[in-house]
């Protein structure tokens, strides 16, 4: 078993759970969307975007690259929440939340592309 495989699965498949976890709920409804989560799921998708930088194949760049839409979308979203709670006027409506909580359905989009990726490239070696 190769040790570098399995923490760069894990961080994959924990950035996917994380953003998934944040996703689900009512929409529009902040209680049903933890920021904390959020704040994971981000710290977790750019510490897989790092792992990802040093693979040379192409499957890796797709690797990277949807690694990195998902980084910027989870960015959009706490940066949309921040500046709905720290700065709007209006605080966290329920339109704000609905737009984070998309944001970060973005970024579970990409996070699921990406696990597809990670399990046909497992599928596809040969022992």
């Amino acid at each position: 078993m190769n040790l570098e495989k399995v923490i760069f699965g894990f961080f994959i498949v924990l950035a996917a759970t994380l953003n998934f976890g944040f996703f689900v709920g009512d929409i529009d409804v902040a209680a049903h969307h933890d920021i904390y989560e959020l704040f994971a799921a981000l710290v977790v998708s750019l510490i897989a975007t790092v792992l990802k930088l040093g693979d040379r194949t192409q499957i890796g760049a797709v690797h990277l690259s949807t690694s990195l839409v998902a980084d910027l979308q989870l960015i959009a979203a706490a940066l949309a929440w921040g500046y709905a709670v720290h700065v709007s006027p209006a605080g966290l409506t329920p339109e704000m939340t609905a737009r984070v909580v998309s944001l970060s359905g973005g970024a579970l989009f990409a996070n699921v592309v990406s696990v597809v990726i990670l399990i046909a490239e497992t599928i596809m070696q040969r022992r």
